[in-house]
């Protein structure tokens, strides 16, 4: 859905060609400054749009994380696609991290809702209902509905989603991404528990998220 190029995001290519050409024309043009900076500007960009290949754990009754990053909220909250109260487990991404996002589980999005807003910092509570923000509801097998919410930040500036409603997604397959530093929102169906804790790291499409009690 959303497969890499060389291991890089293909948002990220036209931006990285950008600072690799400038780069290359102020060395020529013997601009030693501006040659270093836009080195720099170059080396953040292929940093910031890698797209590493991983391998999602199997089995029955497990989500995955849908973005690298740190748990900086859980708790219940209102999901914004049903308005039923939820557990919602929150992931904060800084700029260093891969923003490639993941599809939590294997299902069909049953909606794609894109809500415009503005560009608090992720990592507030508010950012869940006043930033711009993209909706994904999938249904897994069992019935279970699940929203999972891309949020733009202070920086960040653009989602990309390329999931649509009908589509099936597989347990750790691409779908988009949010560029410079974001948060994504997961609220899990009854039936699931969280199965991460506070200020814990996640990786994308690896760490389990949630499971399904026994």
């Amino acid at each position: 859905m959303y497969n890499p190029v060389f291991g890089l995001a293909r948002d990220g290519l036209p931006l990285i060609g950008l600072f690799a050409l400038a780069t290359l024309v102020a060395a020529l043009l013997r601009w030693p400054w501006a040659a270093v900076v836009l080195l720099a500007l170059t080396a953040f960009s292929l940093n910031f749009f890698r797209d590493p290949d991983r391998a999602s754990p199997t089995g029955p009754g497990i989500a995955v994380a849908p973005a690298d990053g740190v748990v900086c909220k859980m708790g219940e909250a209102a999901d914004p696609l049903t308005g039923e109260t939820r557990q919602v487990v929150c992931i904060f991404m800084n700029v260093f991290n891969v923003h490639v996002n993941r599809a939590v589980l294997d299902g069909t999005v049953t909606e794609v809702r894109y809500i415009p807003g503005k560009f608090f910092n992720a990592s507030l509570d508010k950012a869940s209902t006043d930033n711009e923000r993209n909706i994904i509801g999938i249904r897994d097998a069992d019935g279970g509905q699940w929203s999972v919410v891309q949020i733009a930040g202070l920086i960040a500036r653009r989602i990309v989603c390329k999931a649509a409603p009908g589509d099936a997604v597989r347990r750790g397959e691409r779908y988009g991404m949010i560029k410079f530093g974001s948060r994504l929102d997961v609220y899990l169906p009854r039936g699931y528990h969280p199965a991460v804790t506070m200020g814990q790291k996640t990786m994308a499409g690896v760490t389990v998220l949630a499971k399904k009690a026994e």
